[in-house]
């Protein structure tokens, strides 16, 4: 039988406020280990292996890079990588082409009711996409939206009514008009999120910039241009890299605007709603699942070009 000392007790002591901060933190590591890395982890594996999950998982095949090769030859995943393409640069760039101009305008503009106008940009973000959805419907509805009412009032003006079309047009069901439609709901309803982020920006640039160049007679133009954009870099750099990478994995707008498919002609189809597709209605997880890698890839190739630009502009610049 041991015999304890003070000795040992103190030991024991100390041996406990070693191990208690490991103990307190380690409900993040065993969430996260469960919830994030074992599934990027199985995703990975998975994308070697051809599987029907309805099988078990002694059902997986291993086929190496098959699902790659296949995935890579199919036309389906072109024409969603084209679509989603489109979508990113017809949504993504009108972003930050009025959230910069926009967001210097109310900053310079509004100043007691500043928080108001900028969370009446910032509600589409928090809405609920269902309530997106419902509305967006509405308003492109061929027959009775708002949107085709608004053509056709514009049509009736002298100057404007060859410019506008003879007939409604069926924006959710034709293939020439979803792209747009839903690049607009994109833009509409994150346009408001890169406001914020600028403004914020705006607001920590030093008033004595400003005041500075009014002495040396620059214009608010010139202000702008010269001071303005130069010193939000830094958060257009952010900005835009996060556009990139959400617009990219585009998929709830598209599928609840015209559904699984994509729409007339799968002009809609989005690389993210394949993949949803791919794994399941068709129940082919593997390929699925290296769909999502090649898409990883073109997120992180273009996140590095991003990233490239904004570096050689800022050597430029210094």
């Amino acid at each position: 039988m041991h015999q304890i000392t003070p000795g040992t007790i103190a030991r024991r002591r100390f041996d406990s406020k070693k191990w208690a901060p490991y103990l307190f933190i380690s409900p993040f590591f065993i969430l996260f280990g469960a919830f994030s890395l074992f599934p990027l982890l199985f995703s990975i594996y998975l994308s070697f292996n051809q599987w029907d999950a309805a099988s078990g998982i002694t059902a997986m095949q291993w086929v190496g890079l098959d699902n790659y090769i296949f995935a890579l030859n199919d036309p389906w995943l072109l024409k969603s990588l084209g679509n989603t393409l489109w979508l990113a640069l017809a949504s993504g760039v009108p972003q930050h082409l009025v959230a910069i101009p926009l967001a210097a305008y109310i900053h310079n503009t509004f100043k007691r009711s500043r928080n108001l106008v900028i969370g009446a940009y910032f509600l589409p973000f928090i809405t609920s996409s269902v309530a997106i959805a419902m509305v967006f419907n509405t308003l492109f509805s061929r027959q009775y939206g708002e949107i085709n009412l608004l053509l056709k009032a514009l049509g009736e003006l002298p100057l404007l009514g060859a410019l506008m079309p003879a007939e409604p047009i069926d924006w959710l069901n034709n293939s020439q008009f979803i792209k747009p439609a839903v690049a607009f709901v994109i833009f509409w309803r994150y346009l408001g999120w890169n406001l914020v982020l600028y403004i914020s920006a705006l607001q920590v640039i030093p008033r004595d910039l400003y005041e500075a160049a009014t002495l040396d007679g620059a214009s608010k133009r010139q202000q702008f241009w010269h001071i303005t954009l130069p010193q939000l870099r830094p958060m257009m750099y952010l900005a835009v890299t996060m556009t990139i990478m959400g617009n990219l994995q585009t998929f709830e707008e598209p599928f609840i605007l015209v559904g699984e498919s994509g729409g007339a002609g799968q002009a809609a189809l989005t690389t993210a709603m394949f993949v949803y597709k791919t794994a399941f209605s068709s129940g082919d997880f593997g390929t699925a699942s290296a769909i999502s890698w090649l898409l990883f890839l073109l997120i992180a190739s273009s996140t590095w070009v991003n990233n490239r630009i904004f570096s050689r502009n800022e050597r430029g610049t210094a």
